[in-house]
């Protein structure tokens, strides 16, 4: 993981733990930016809350002098955040991936992934971009995650499944071999998938079965 300090935009939901994912790796957290104006002047753990995910004073820094982490928990604003971070810094987010997770040689990891403590990602894995990887998840050997997945604690998705861009995957769920999950499908919490899942599809239960809108 690269050592140059990080601003991370987003100082609610998982940016304390994004925090504590980089401070794992003995990386400096420059500042949070938050678009809550109450939390300016604040500190989260003796980091300080300096401005606004906009703010061109902070946001000149990132590049050379600093990376930036989207810790955002809402895949539509962290959509805009990196975007954001596209077109006027022209750059990525960093990967927060926590010293304590175990992550294969030959898994492929893209940017903007935050990845939890004991989160273990098998051989040939990929992971490609934006993920939120929450700790404990057990991502198997050959599985394929589209952008924007999130996988939640203590989920195991075992070997060769494929899952679609911007798919929610609740926690305690068990994904058995094989499954393909298409584009933002909604897997609910401790659900066991025996089968694939549609793209837009919400399934629960064991064995998980759809649950109509």
């Amino acid at each position: 993981m690269d050592k140059k300090p990080v601003i991370i935009l987003g100082a609610k939901g998982i940016g304390p733990s994004a925090a504590e994912i980089f401070k794992s790796n003995n990386v400096e957290i420059y500042c949070f930016l938050d678009d809550d104006k109450e939390m300016h002047g604040t500190e989260i753990d003796f980091v300080s809350v300096l401005g606004e995910t906009d703010d061109d004073g902070y946001l000149k820094y990132i590049g050379k002098k600093c990376d930036a982490f989207v810790a955002e928990d809402n895949m539509k604003a962290r959509k805009k955040m990196t975007k954001m971070l596209n077109d006027r810094r022209k750059t990525m987010p960093a990967n927060a991936i926590h010293a304590q997770a175990i992550v294969s040689d030959s898994a492929h990891l893209g940017y903007g992934n935050f990845i939890n403590a004991r989160a273990v990602l098998g051989a040939y894995s990929k992971v490609p971009n934006h993920c939120l990887i929450h700790s404990g998840a057990i991502i198997e050997y050959n599985v394929e995650l589209g952008d924007y997945v999130q996988v939640g604690a203590g989920t195991q998705i075992n070997s060769g499944v494929t899952v679609g861009e911007e798919t929610f995957i609740g926690s305690g769920v068990t994904v058995v071999s094989g499954v393909k999950i298409g584009k933002k499908a909604n897997i609910g919490a401790g659900s066991v998938v025996i089968r694939d899942v549609k793209d837009g599809e919400t399934v629960f239960g064991n064995p998980a079965q759809t649950i109509e809108n």
